[in-house]
């Protein structure tokens, strides 16, 4: 009787690290139905909400961020590490995992210690085109890496021997036809007829200097009638952006503000040109998707990485690329207003983002998993 694959992922903390780990728990459970997967992560992240309600059990330990603004708490890190690497084999041994993978943010990294304790394969997958500081220490413990750009091969210890396999999206993307879920999708946000859309997404929690932002614009454009602006919150700014909307007279023709976006594909779909941050997760799925884009890259992000993503993009002419303290209604109005005005503007960036190994990127990297764990796949066979 074969027995059945069994996969550990470490991901947490930010939808940037959690959805493409699950991407790849879905592509797993493609090659392999009757395959076990778990998680390990943390009691701080939003993996609480996102893991369970995807379907997939959450084990948490207990792991302190690599951030140096911690103080003098930071001198805690390697007793931390230890102590959730120990949990964490603690975990392999229960769910008898055959392989773990690191998906980076602190909340992984005790997973590929806790293998390394278990004597088990392990590989990690680098998200940014600058590697965060779990993944710097977390590649010193396997062989086994892989990337989502070329470029982060420079950042990483053994870097040289990383396969780029692309950043890991849903699958519902990586098919995604946007003119075919056009008019679905402007009937499911109720967009009004004629009008262009413009998509403000600041990411799993929102961002306030966008929200800001976006709100100005809207009240600048509350008469016009041939643009909307949806406008993606989170859940904790929602009440307090749509009582700043209907003070500025801000109808529904104008623009919605949502807490958060169940359904990426239409988001997209409806969507002329998005302004958003730019997490690793966000710029892959613009390039495969096509959509193009704003990006406001968070000025705090760990060796500005997101600023180095966003370069993947607006170096290709698919992006525009504003300074987080640039961002203001005039700034956005006077960029975003032109090319409103030139849809054959807009294709044209829509067409410059190489879409790159992402649309494949999940299976490619289920299929190094699967490899690992010698386990051959049950229901297709992967290409690289």
């Amino acid at each position: 009787m074969r027995t059945p694959l069994s996969v550990v992922i470490g991901a947490g903390g930010t939808g940037g690290h959690i959805y493409p780990g699950l991407a790849l728990a879905e592509a797993l459970r493609r090659a392999d139905p009757d395959a076990v997967i778990s998680f390990i992560g943390t009691e701080r992240g939003l993996e609480t909400t996102l893991i369970p309600a995807a379907g997939y059990r959450l084990h948490t330990v207990d792991m302190i961020p690599f951030d140096p603004a911690l103080g003098a708490k930071r001198f805690l890190l390697p007793a931390a590490l230890l102590r959730s690497g120990a949990q964490a084999r603690s975990v392999l041994r229960t769910q008898k995992a055959q392989v773990v993978v690191g998906m980076g943010g602190y909340p992984s990294a005790p997973a590929i210690v806790g293998a390394k304790l278990a004597g088990l394969p392990s590989v990690i997958h680098e998200s940014n085109a600058v590697p965060g500081r779990a993944n710097q220490f977390a590649a010193r413990l396997t062989e086994h890496l892989t990337v989502a750009f070329d470029g982060s091969r420079a950042h990483l210890s053994g870097g040289e021997r990383a396969r780029t396999v692309g950043m890991p999206i849903a699958a519902s993307l990586a098919a995604l036809d946007r003119p075919a879920l056009r008019e679905e999708a402007r009937r499911a946000f109720g967009i009004p007829e004629g009008a262009r859309v413009v998509l403000f997404n600041g990411g799993s929690l929102g961002a306030a200097r966008l929200t800001a932002a976006a709100v100005g614009l809207a009240a600048r454009w509350r008469d016009r009638g041939d643009v909307h602006l949806l406008i993606k919150t989170g859940p904790a700014a929602l009440a307090e952006t749509r009582h700043k909307l209907m003070e500025a007279g801000v109808g529904p023709v104008a623009a919605q503000a949502v807490p958060y976006l169940d359904r990426m594909d239409l988001a997209y779909a409806v969507a002329d040109l998005v302004v958003c941050r730019a997490g690793s997760a966000t710029i892959a799925e613009l390039a495969t998707t096509g959509v193009p884009a704003v990006l406001v890259p968070y000025p705090h992000a760990p060796g500005d990485h997101q600023t180095h993503n966003a370069r993947v993009l607006s170096d290709a002419g698919a992006a525009h690329l504003v300074p987080d303290a640039e961002t203001t209604a005039d700034r956005l109005a006077g960029l975003i207003d032109p090319l409103l005005a030139d849809p054959a503007r807009l294709a044209v960036m829509g067409r410059a983002a190489d879409p790159g190994h992402h649309a494949r990127a999940a299976d490619l990297l289920a299929e190094t998993v699967i490899r690992l764990a010698g386990h051959p796949t049950t229901t297709r066979e992967f290409t690289s």
